[in-house]
């Protein structure tokens, strides 16, 4: 574990250089509430596991990590306000905490600090303006268009949970100056994941309780939002067959690059199986 601990360790200190100079001041406030109350940083945490598999230095990607995870805190905000969501990581949740024009004001900064991350490569700029054209469509699918079978329920995973995944491996192969061929096998990988993580969320609304899980359950339900229970009807543990088969892909995509000897490689493998068993 300490080896994970410390590349949490470098993500966590460098996230809170970044937002410690943000102004004016109730803006910092504002974003430091979202990004420093919680959450378990996969997504930085695949940004530097993804580059050292790739033979880069865990440092050299540190601020893409941090840059993802702004991105995705960004989008949390939005989806709390639009889900009515009171709590997020077990505290009160931007729009709860502040309302919902500071809320997101706090968004719109959270994307500022992440971009000004990523200027430094034109490529990595793209890979993460690509995932997030993916997940605004995701986002307006999951509000406007619904999916009605199992097809479109992934198609939609794809893009609210995987592309966001798959931009955060990239942006870990390309800060190791990877070939493009590590740099799609890694994303690939880390689209699968997402979509298993997105799967397992799904399950753990239907089948968790509030309390161990740090937010609201139930919203899917409450909200007709198309979860993989509510779209194609599969058991609890059906699903969670769907996502054991997500998981099982991304190993295969893992397997195609030159990381299954690293230990940065080993930690990607037993993470595409974590987020198919996890409780939170």
């Amino acid at each position: 574990m300490e080896f994970l601990e410390r590349r949490q360790g470098l993500v966590n200190d460098r996230l809170r250089e970044v937002l410690s100079a943000v102004e004016p001041a109730a803006l910092r406030e504002q974003v430091e509430h979202v990004s420093l109350s919680g959450g378990k940083r996969v997504r930085p945490v695949v940004t530097v596991l993804a580059c050292e598999a790739a033979g880069g230095d865990a440092e050299d990607a540190v601020d893409y990590g941090v840059g993802i995870e702004l991105v995705h805190n960004a989008s949390l905000v939005i989806d709390d306000i639009i889900d009515k969501s009171d709590l997020r990581r077990g505290t009160a949740s931007a729009w709860t905490e502040y309302g919902h024009g500071p809320a997101i004001v706090a968004s719109d900064g959270l994307l500022g600090e992440a971009f000004a991350l990523f200027s430094q490569d034109p490529q990595a700029t793209q890979v993460v303006a690509e995932a997030m054209v993916e997940l605004g469509e995701g986002e307006a699918t999951e509000l406007a268009a619904m999916p009605t079978n199992e097809d479109e329920y992934m198609e939609l995973a794809r893009r609210k949970t995987g592309a966001l995944f798959r931009a955060a491996a990239e942006l870990g192969a390309i800060a190791a100056d990877a070939d493009p061929y590590t740099v799609e096998k890694l994303g690939e990988y880390a689209e699968r994941v997402g979509v298993a993580f997105q799967i397992r969320d799904d399950v753990l609304d239907e089948t968790a309780d509030a309390d161990d899980l740090g937010k609201p359950t139930g919203i899917d339900e409450a909200m007709e939002r198309p979860s993989v229970v509510q779209v194609t009807e599969l058991s609890a543990a059906e699903a969670t067959e769907r996502a054991e088969a997500e998981s099982a892909a991304a190993l295969d995509a893992l397997a195609a690059v030159d990381a299954d000897d690293s230990e940065a490689g080993q930690y990607l493998r037993d993470l595409a199986r974590f987020v198919v068993v996890r409780e939170r």
